[in-house]
């Protein structure tokens, strides 16, 4: 989930009992299971020791890949709101308006048809846990987006404040934080990744049988700060090059012991085998890929292989076969496949709305026919003053099954590089001068995909509020108010170098 940055593009048993053994899972459609949705933040496609991690080891995470689907060349947007984006509405992140993860870039585009809100439709509860990150101005907030039951921290990140719109109660760390539930913040006791899973817990547990959920559970870990559980940095203490990853491993191993509670407790409820629990990463490895990142170039941040291929792992056991997947496959499917496996009827604007796939084919028959496709990435990114177009062959690429065509220091003109991914998945040999026609073509494809983004964008230009939503909205409730120092970091005019002047 990655080539894509921005990608052009998704029986129940008694209590206690085993998993059922998957039959052949000819009538997926309209199946409609329990889903749970779980996404980590800055964990790669190598921090997980299925995936061939030397060094950590991640057991409830192999058991999803052991028991359940894996799309093994899954693609997402290189870093965090892009990808959100393209989940939740299925088309690529620039024509939700968002090309970047602050600068009021990160807000999901009013207007746009959410999967939560078709789940809804379709007689789904649903609920979000965790990390948004896709606006927190009161219009873009997940209760305003079809979400049911809400819980969640500002900003890109527990703690973080960027001018404008975007950021997180003050004071907050990843121990004990204020989270914003359901319109009003709560005290938390904690660590953040044990209480986000906790209270998601709490409410598929009080879910009514017969009326399916879905949960979207995203942690904030283990993106920095890598601040973490002493008893968690102890495992990885001494094994790995420095601190930071020993603390990075630890966050990822706090995941994977919630994801096994998860698990143990969906087999306590007996609802194990209605439920389809789906994991994925948001974008390429961080601290981790110093140690291990696949043979993969690049990391979070860049349109290389290594900046957009995720885990995508698909647990039902009633209901799926384990198997590899080795189509070609993107975040913007994830809103398709969940559509159909829920019977959820669309309207047109969301036909219309939707980029992506529907993965359910694969699901039912890894060996389906899946026809060729290029997937677009752009990092974007760019600075809130600077005009797109300066940006569009900069830090990009577009791909198919085999070919990848990157241009990282282009600007108003292209610098392409082409891979052969058949035989160099590594990207580390340019064939762009052997294979003119492919440069051609997938250069033209590209070109496209920009003239149908570029009038998306309607973030750009966007000037975000002085105090943070957030923040404002817990001085309301707790008292207090900005210090000199908040208004300097919260202030947009700041930003822009207009200092106390603007601040009447």
């Amino acid at each position: 989930m990655k080539l894509l940055t921005h990608l052009t593009l998704a029986a129940s048993l008694l209590a206690g009992a085993a998993p059922a053994i998957a039959a052949a899972p000819a009538s997926l459609n309209g199946s409609r299971p329990n889903v749970i949705f779980i996404i980590t933040d800055d964990q790669g496609y190598g921090d997980v020791s299925a995936h061939g991690s030397p060094i950590l080891q991640t057991p409830n995470l192999d058991r999803l890949h052991r028991e359940g689907v894996r799309f093994t060349d899954f693609h997402v947007s290189p870093t965090c709101a892009p990808t959100r984006s393209a989940l939740i509405s299925g088309r690529h992140e620039f024509k939700n308006g968002i090309s970047h993860t602050i600068y009021e870039r990160e807000r999901l585009a009013a207007g746009t048809v959410t999967l939560a809100e078709v789940l809804r439709v379709a007689g789904y509860r649903t609920g979000i846990f965790g990390k948004w990150h896709l606006g927190d101005e009161a219009a873009y907030r997940p209760e305003s987006r079809g979400f049911d039951e809400v819980f969640i921290h500002g900003a890109g990140g527990i703690g973080q404040t960027y001018p404008g719109s975007c950021g997180d109660a003050p004071g907050n760390t990843y121990f004990n934080p204020a989270i914003l539930h359901n319109g009003k913040f709560v005290k938390t006791e904690g660590y953040c990744t044990d209480v986000f899973f906790n209270q998601a817990i709490r409410w598929i547990e009080g879910q009514k049988k017969g009326t399916p959920f879905f949960a979207w559970l995203a942690t904030n870990a283990p993106h920095g700060p890598l601040q973490v559980r002493a008893e968690d940095e102890a495992r990885y203490a001494g094994k790995v090059p420095d601190a930071n990853t020993a603390k990075f491993y630890g966050m990822i191993a706090n995941i994977d012991d919630n994801i096994g509670r998860l698990l143990a407790r969906l087999k306590e409820l007996g609802i194990e085998n209605d439920t389809l629990v789906v994991f994925m990463n948001d974008n390429g490895g961080t601290n981790g890929v110093r140690v291990f990142n696949a043979g993969m170039r690049g990391s979070k941040g860049s349109p290389w292989l290594g900046g957009t291929r995720a885990s995508s792992l698909w647990r039902w056991p009633s209901r799926l076969r384990p198997a590899d997947v080795g189509a070609l496959a993107a975040h913007i499917d994830f809103f398709p496949t969940l559509s159909e496996l829920a019977g959820a009827p669309l309207s047109p604007k969301a036909k219309a709305q939707i980029e992506g796939r529907s993965l359910v084919p694969l699901l039912a028959d890894p060996k389906a026919p899946w026809a060729e496709r290029t997937l677009v990435t752009q990092v974007g990114r760019w600075e809130p003053e600077a005009k797109p177009e300066e940006y569009q062959y900069r830090n990009c690429a577009i791909r198919n099954t085999r070919w990848s065509l990157v241009s990282i220091d282009g600007g108003t003109k292209p610098s392409w590089q082409l891979f052969d991914l058949r035989s160099d998945y590594g990207q580390t040999k340019d064939v762009a001068a052997a294979n003119p026609s492919v440069v051609a073509e997938l250069s033209a494809s590209y070109d496209q995909w920009w003239r149908s983004a570029r009038p998306l964008l309607v973030n750009e230009g966007v000037k975000g509020p002085r105090i943070n939503p957030f923040k404002e909205m817990y001085w309301a409730q707790f008292g207090g108010g900005p210090s000199e120092d908040d208004i300097r970091k919260m202030d947009p005019s700041f930003r822009l170098g207009a200092g106390k002047k603007s601040r009447k």
